[in-house]
């Protein structure tokens, strides 16, 4: 049987359902991927706000679970073989949630890996360059008198979404016809590009069509509407 204290973390954050898998997180880009994976595959979960700006993720009991010191993260106490998993790295956690499921990745093995690319490509290039431009444009970097980090992020945001109204010509959906973990790991993304960081008219949202109207379809699923809100924000 699953014992919760084995795991430090379940000290700061206590499981009122330990047979549940446990997600540690805060709906940020990254946080959302998890919780709308969760939503739409219907796995029963639990939720830990974990609040970033009380520096939460540094303390002993995050760290145990994520060394990295970063949401999300898992625990899922009937991980491979019955055993208890801890996981994170949103990434990493797509893939096993859609591997446990059987949801949202294709089983031909050519289809797979090209939807496993897609994640990668997210995770190595839209995220890291959109959360930059956030914070040359929004956020403290703005201040700076040194323009050109911001126009660096700026043009290279344009291009990514340029690779990405490329892709989706004659497309639904990032593979295709079918929404896969390619879609969930972006959606969350290419959202906070034009919303929370107020990026629409700087990177010239617009002129990308196709992606708005994909962003549009991801949005109007009923487990993306639920997904990123969870776990509630702290008022």
């Amino acid at each position: 049987m699953f014992d919760p204290t084995q795991f430090p973390i379940t000290q700061r954050w206590p499981a009122a359902h330990p047979e549940r898998l446990q997600l540690y997180s805060l709906p940020t880009p990254n946080g959302v991927k998890v919780s709308i994976m969760l939503e739409e595959i219907g796995l029963p979960y639990e939720t830990h706000l974990v609040d970033i700006s009380k520096n939460e993720t540094w303390t002993p009991e995050f760290l145990s679970l994520n060394p990295n010191g970063k949401i999300p993260a898992i625990l899922d106490p009937h991980g491979p073989g019955g055993k208890p998993l801890a996981l994170f790295e949103s990434g990493a956690i797509l893939l096993y949630l859609a591997e446990k499921s059987g949801q949202f990745l294709p089983q031909d093995a050519a289809l797979r890996y090209e939807t496993i690319q897609w994640v990668f490509f997210q995770m190595a290039a839209v995220g890291p360059m959109f959360g930059q431009l956030g914070f040359f444009h929004k956020f403290a970097g703005r201040e700076y008198e040194d323009k050109r980090p911001l126009e660096r992020y700026q043009k290279e945001s344009k291009r990514l979404l340029g690779v990405l109204e490329n892709r989706l010509a004659g497309r639904d959906w990032i593979m295709g016809t079918d929404y896969t973990i390619a879609d969930i790991s972006l959606l969350g993304w290419v959202r906070n590009l034009i919303g929370f960081y107020e990026a629409r008219e700087l990177i010239e949202f617009d002129s990308f069509p196709l992606v708005g109207q994909w962003l549009e379809r991801g949005l109007a699923r009923p487990a993306v509407q639920r997904g990123v809100n969870i776990p509630a924000r702290p008022v």
